[in-house]
């Protein structure tokens, strides 16, 4: 199941040429991950706080169509791996007004203790809601 999150393209957004700047994507992809991650039950806060952080170790993005300023932009997010070292997510980034596919991507986290930077595996308390979110996509994709 998809987890959609709205942003509004801000002037300071785009580029020269008036059209969103290529790493702002890289920064919604982030806001549609926390949003994802927050529609199971889960803040990064509380990963944190559990001594968890949680590293970029991929990321990658595909520019179809340009975004612009004011421009109404759904993130779409759907888990692609969630395990108790990793997660996965790919992105779908359209225009709300039009339904134009904006930008693809892709990226990839690995749980680290954040008191010695070492990859760790996640608590039961936060791998079980990662495992049936994960069930629950896979179940909707065979449909």
């Amino acid at each position: 199941m998809p987890v959609n999150a709205k942003i509004r393209v801000n002037f300071y957004d785009t580029d020269a040429m008036a059209v969103v700047h290529h790493a702002n994507y890289i920064r919604w992809f982030e806001i549609g991950r926390v949003e994802y991650l927050r529609s199971i039950g889960i803040t990064l806060n509380d990963l944190m706080e559990d001594g968890f952080v949680f590293p970029i170790t991929e990321i990658s993005a595909k520019f179809v169509s340009p975004g612009y300023y004011d421009d109404d932009l759904i993130i779409e997010t759907t888990a692609t791996e969630l395990t108790k070292v990793k997660m996965a997510f790919n992105y779908k980034v359209y225009r709300e007004k039009d339904g134009k596919l904006l930008v693809t991507g892709h990226s990839q986290n690995v749980y680290t203790s954040r008191e010695t930077g070492k990859i760790t595996r996640l608590t039961e308390k936060y791998h079980k809601k990662l495992e049936e979110a994960i069930k629950k996509e896979r179940d909707e994709n065979d449909v």
